[in-house]
């Protein structure tokens, strides 16, 4: 399976308008070669390189099978492109895009694509980005990493 972007390039810095100094939108994503038994996709974006430790900037999860991709922005419209989101460690709903401390040096934000064997992760109301990730590793059956750089 690959994860890949008409606007990121793997190792490559991230266009503004996907970061906190721009206009903090999701950035478009395509997948392709998801195993068969795919039903279910999450999409994760973290940056291990944040001071106090991992921060978790998006957790998009029941996006059905069918999908190949989502839109630029599609966090933003999630009800209506047909997944849910979790609680980001901004404390809202949906995609915080890259904001690393300034002068802190370039920071890795790793988009994660999981391919899942169920259609709906059994989770309760608004979870964590954390939750999201430990409740679908349980039914993980192919993964994808797409990574960008940002600094400020």
């Amino acid at each position: 399976m690959r994860l890949g972007s008409s606007a990121l390039v793997d190792g490559a810095t991230i266009p503004r308008r996907f970061t906190c100094d721009g206009e903090d939108l999701s950035p478009p994503l395509e997948w392709t070669g998801a195993p068969a038994g795919a039903r279910s996709f999450v999409l994760l974006c973290d940056d291990p390189d944040a001071p106090a430790g991992t921060w978790h900037h998006w957790a998009a999860y029941d996006i059905p099978g069918e999908h190949v991709g989502l839109a630029e922005g599609a966090s933003r419209h999630a009800d209506k492109e047909g997944f849910k989101q979790a609680i980001n460690d901004f404390h809202r709903s949906g995609y915080g895009g890259p904001c690393p401390p300034p002068g802190h040096g370039p920071h890795h934000y790793h988009f994660r694509l999981l391919a899942l064997s169920i259609d709906h992760l059994p989770l309760r109301k608004d979870p964590s980005c954390r939750d999201v990730e430990r409740e679908a590793r349980k039914h993980l059956i192919a993964g994808a990493t797409l990574t960008g750089l940002y600094e400020r």
